[in-house]
């Protein structure tokens, strides 16, 4: 539906401050959403925003509806992914398993079925399933070596769910391979494999206040050695 002028602005500029914020503040991102949602419920793509601030926010009851709104109002099934995980947030790893299975997965992009894919994988692992989620990532997607944007966020997947098996060995080659993939830095793959390795990093902030307790004059053991014993 269109808007008068000065309204779709001011929807425009919460809208924005949405996408701005989501990733760096999203309580923040959440209140500019209710103000878009209050201008405009009737605008799919207010719904949508809505929906994901919220389930930044883990508020995946209110994000679902949100959703399921969008949903409805484009017909466009592209949000089934996010919509399963919100089932996943709320507790309820079984219903996302069952959209899993609906037709709706078939009119997917690739993109939005190998997060299909993520989706139920987790819900496997949240019902203890585990051998199971690893079976689910396991695809001609997986295998491929060809890189797409959602390439590191699989390989990381299936590393996790196998070093969660006890597959330490293959964990760790799947580690490296989404870290050959993430070009974005969207997973923690490099951190992963230093832990597996028993690297340790030192926050450089704590060294520098722990050579500054030196510098003030008391020793390793922190005895002040500018003071003299009292009588």
């Amino acid at each position: 539906m269109s808007l008068p002028k000065t309204l779709a602005e001011d929807v425009s500029r919460n809208l924005v401050m949405v996408a701005r914020l989501i990733d760096e503040d999203p309580e923040q991102a959440y209140a500019y959403s209710r103000i878009a949602l209050r201008l405009a419920s009737r605008v799919a793509a207010v719904r949508e925003a809505a929906g994901f601030a919220a389930y930044a926010t883990q508020k995946y009851s209110e994000a679902l509806a949100e959703f399921r709104a969008a949903k409805r109002m484009t017909g466009s099934v592209e949000l089934w992914p996010v919509m399963a995980d919100c089932e996943r947030g709320l507790g309820r790893p079984e219903r996302a398993m069952a959209m899993a299975g609906e037709p709706e997965v078939q009119k997917l992009d690739k993109a939005g079925q190998v997060e299909m894919r993520l989706v139920a994988a987790g819900a496997r692992r949240d019902m203890g399933q585990l051998d199971a989620a690893i079976v689910t990532l396991q695809s001609s997607e997986l295998a491929s070596n060809a890189v797409h944007p959602w390439t590191a966020r699989l390989r990381y997947a299936y590393a996790d769910a196998l070093l969660a098996a006890g597959r330490e060995d293959e964990a760790r080659e799947w580690f490296g391979k989404a870290l050959e993939a993430d070009k974005d830095g969207s997973t923690d793959a490099s951190d992963r494999l230093a832990e597996m390795d028993g690297v340790e990093f030192v926050d450089a902030l704590d060294e520098d206040e722990h050579e500054d307790e030196h510098e003030d004059g008391t020793d390793e053991d922190g005895e002040d050695k500018g003071r003299t014993s009292e009588a």
